[in-house]
Formats: C-alpha cells, sequence, structure tokens
C-alpha cells in the first residue's frame, strides 16, 4: 500500500544509482573495499575499545564505589542513551548543510575522548551526568556523518558489505574494550583511575587516525537540488521508500526488548551464576563480530529488506527459546547467537537501505532521521518492557513483547520499501 503525499502529489520516487565496474575490475568480481571504510572502521574499533572499557566497569563504579542507588544510576543511564538519540539528527543535518561529515564526525569523537580523563575528575552524581551527556552528545554527533561517509564511499551494489564490515571491526573493539577493563582492574592498584586514564589515551589515538587516515570530502548539491534545511530534511519523509523502512524501523524499535532485560531474562531461564553475567554481552558481541560481514554481503545479494525482517525472525526466536527456559546446556550459546546474529543483521543492513532512499546532499540527515526514530522507539520499548515486568512478571512481559514483535514484523514484510522488492524480484 502506497501512502498518499499530504499535498496530493505523488511522492518523489528515487532514482536508482548507477553501478558502474571500477576499472580494471571485471565483471562479476567485486571490487575492494573503499580505504575510507576501512579507516573508518578503524577509528570505531579503537574507539569502542576505549568506550566499552569504560561502559564495563561504570555500573560497578557508580553504584559500589561512590555510592550512588540504583535509581540514580537508571535516571543517570537514561540520559545516557537518550541524548545520544536525540542529537543525531543535528549531527546529520549540519554535515549536511556544510558538506564536510569528517568534521561533524570528528568533532563528534574529539568530544567523546575529551570526557574520558574527565570522568577522573568527577565524583559527583551532577558533574558525572555532565559528563556523560557530553559524551553521548559526542556520540550522537558523530553516528549520523560516519554512516553517511561509508554509504557515500561505497559502491551502491556493495553497501550491504561496506557496513558489515565497519561493523564487525566496531564489535571487535567492544570485544576488547571489557577485556582490557579487566585486566587494568586486576593489575592496577588505583583500577578505577586506571581504566579512565588507558581510555582516554586510545580515544585520542581514534581522534588521530581518523584526522589522519579518513579523507575528507566535500558532499556538493546536485544540480537543482532543494537546499540543505531542516525543513528538507524532514521533508525527506515524503520519499515513499524511506517513509516505509523509518516506519518499519520504528514499528519494530517498539517490540525490541532492551540487552539488559536479554541478559538478565537469560539469567533467570537458564540459572548462570552472578559471576558470569558480566560475560553475557560479550556473547552477543562475539555472534555479532562474526556474522556481521556474511550477512552484509548476504544482503547485497538477496536483497537488504529480507535480511533485515530475517534479524527480527532471528530475534523472535532468541525470545521463543526464553520462554521456553529449561536447563539445557546449549539454550545460553543459542540465545547469544541468535541475539548477536539480529544486531548482526538489522544494524548496518538498515543504514545500507536507508541510503539508497536518500540523495548524496541529504545522505546524513535522512539516515538520521531513521536512527533516531529505532533509537527512542527502543528506549520507549524498554521503558514499556520495565513496567509490565513489574506488572505481571517477565515470563508473561515477554510474551506479549514476541507477540508484537511477530505483528510488526508481518506488517512491515508487507508495507516494503519499493525499492527492496525490485532487490528482491532480481534475486529471485
Amino acid at each position: 500500500m502506497y501512502v498518499a503525499d499530504s499535498r496530493g502529489t505523488p511522492a518523489p520516487a528515487v532514482t536508482p544509482e548507477p553501478q558502474a565496474v571500477a576499472p580494471g575490475i571485471r565483471p562479476g568480481r567485486r571490487a575492494a573495499l573503499a580505504p575510507t571504510v576501512l579507516a573508518l572502521g578503524t577509528v570505531s574499533l579503537i574507539t569502542d575499545v576505549s568506550s566499552e572499557m569504560v561502559t564495563a566497569v561504570l555500573p560497578l563504579y557508580l553504584v559500589a564505589g561512590l555510592g550512588l542507588s540504583p535509581l540514580g544510576f537508571g535516571l543517570l543511564d537514561g540520559i545516557y542513551n537518550g541524548i545520544s538519540a536525540l542529537v543525531r539528527l543535528t549531527g546529520g543535518h549540519l554535515g549536511d548543510r556544510l558538506g564536510r561529515h569528517k568534521a561533524l564526525a570528528g568533532l563528534g569523537y574529539g568530544l567523546s575522548a575529551l570526557c574520558k580523563p574527565l570522568l577522573l575528575l568527577a565524583h559527583t552524581l551532577p558533574a558525572i551526568g555532565a559528563v556523560l551527556a557530553l559524551d553521548r552528545t559526542g556520540k550522537g554527533l558523530r553516528t549520523a556523518p560516519r554512516d553517511a561517509l561509508i554509504s557515500l564511499a561505497a559502491a551502491p551494489e556493495d553497501r550491504g558489505r561496506a557496513f558489515g564490515v565497519h561493523r564487525a571491526m566496531d564489535t571487535a573493539g567492544a570485544l576488547i574494550g571489557p577485556i582490557l577493563a579487566f585486566l587494568i582492574l586486576r593489575g592496577a592498584a588505583d583500577g578505577y583511575d586506571a581504566v579512565f586514564t588507558v581510555s582516554a589515551c586510545v580515544a585520542a589515538l581514534g581522534v588521530l587516525v581518523l584526522v589522519l587516515f579518513v579523507p575528507g570530502r566535500r558532499t556538493e548539491p546536485s544540480p537543482g537540488a532543494e537546499p540543505v534545511s531542516l525543513r528538507a530534511a524532514f521533508g525527506l519523509l515524503g520519499r515513499r521508500d524511506l517513509r516505509r523502512i523509518s516506519l518499519c524501523a520504528l514499528l519494530l524499535g517498539l517490540c525490541t526488548v532492551s540487552d539488559a532485560f536479554v541478559f538478565l531474562l537469560l539469567q533467570r531461564a537458564t540459572g548462570i551464576a552472578d559471576r558470569w553475567f558480566a560475560l553475557l554481552p560479550l556473547g552477543t558481541a562475539a555472534a555479532f563480530f562474526l556474522l556481521a560481514l556474511p550477512l552484509g554481503r548476504l544482503a547485497d545479494r538477496i536483497g537488504r529488506w529480507r535480511v533485515f525482517l530475517g534479524g527480527h525472525l532471528a530475534l523472535l526466536l532468541a525470545y521463543g527459546l526464553l520462554l521456553a527456559g529449561g536447563q539445557q546446556p546449549a539454550l545460553p550459546y543459542a540465545v547469544l547467537l541468535l541475539h548477536g546474529g539480529f544486531y548482526a543483521a538489522t544494524d548496518g543492513v538498515l543504514m545500507a537501505a536507508a541510503a539508497g532512499a536518500v540523495p548524496e546532499e541529504h545522505r546524513g540527515g535522512g539516515l538520521a532521521l531513521v536512527q533516531t526514530g529505532q533509537a527512542l522507539a527502543r528506549f520507549a520499548a524498554s521503558l514499556g518492557f520495565g513496567a509490565a515486568w513489574t506488572v505481571w512478571g517477565p515470563r508473561p512481559a515477554l510474551a506479549v513483547a514476541a507477540v508484537l514483535l511477530a505483528a510488526a514484523a508481518a506488517a512491515c514484510a508487507w508495507l516494503r520499501p519499493a525499492d527492496a522488492m525490485a532487490a528482491e524480484s532480481r534475486a529471485g
């Protein structure tokens, strides 16, 4: 079903991008990934090592070290994630308006790097809250411009692979960071300060790699294109494909249980000891790391929308296993594999699909619209699931989430972008 434009005129169609073969590359053979993609992957790997070092120790540092209450930590965590989602629109719009996505990404990475040493000086809730808000502002500013750079550097038919490589490298950092923090805490006398100090040095290295190795490409508007403005950015939703992609990301995000709840449910279902609980996120990250590139390639070959929806079916299967429960030894591995596979099939693949529905001069703002809607939907889902858990208990709350996710996936399978249908018909 095509949604009619509010002005009564047909929504502008997206012109298919040419799929030229690079010089020296035989038809049917994949070209090498652009150096920009690999450089940004390296920046993300290094930055995620730094960020996940802090993320791994922050709850214990705040609650056990500084005596912050769980309610205070919950409030801080909400601020930590909410600000990042809202600032993405600003980062995407400014990158488009200035035509300098690298500069905006560099500003975002720089702000986050600056926050690591500031944690050494912050010892009260307001001060820590301000530092974390600044850190999330940096993350929000850099996300859409960085993804715009990836999409602009990769050939249209290769975007799934490009985002898959980037997400795999990013997730490798998420695996290394907690392990490094664990080793520092175990070996250093002043453990938390040592973690924050090393994290600051690693973050600075990430900014240096961005400055030296990521080329600064200025995006020039196409002849006759609408000037970049906030009105034009939100007007992108008048494009049928982007509207459908955004709507589906929003619907599915509203039915996605947050990672923390998944790990708590897995512990309840299997009786995993508390001392092993901190390793559960590493299981999801490992599966994400291993599957991101293969699923990105698969998305380029059979259609990104198929893989995106398949990822949500993997998540639905994980919910089913959690509801079934039992003490089967393979259950934790199966759930974590499906959970990581969900992220591998959706995170970069969604950006690859959305990039084809947005013109180059609006690439950052268009991707930010999709990212922000999905992030806010997941935040709302987390609040709703937490309330349902409190009122009904964990299993009924998860059962409701599973039913809603199945309904949303069915709706999105029917309401899919036109370019997704064309790609699927080409793939057979």
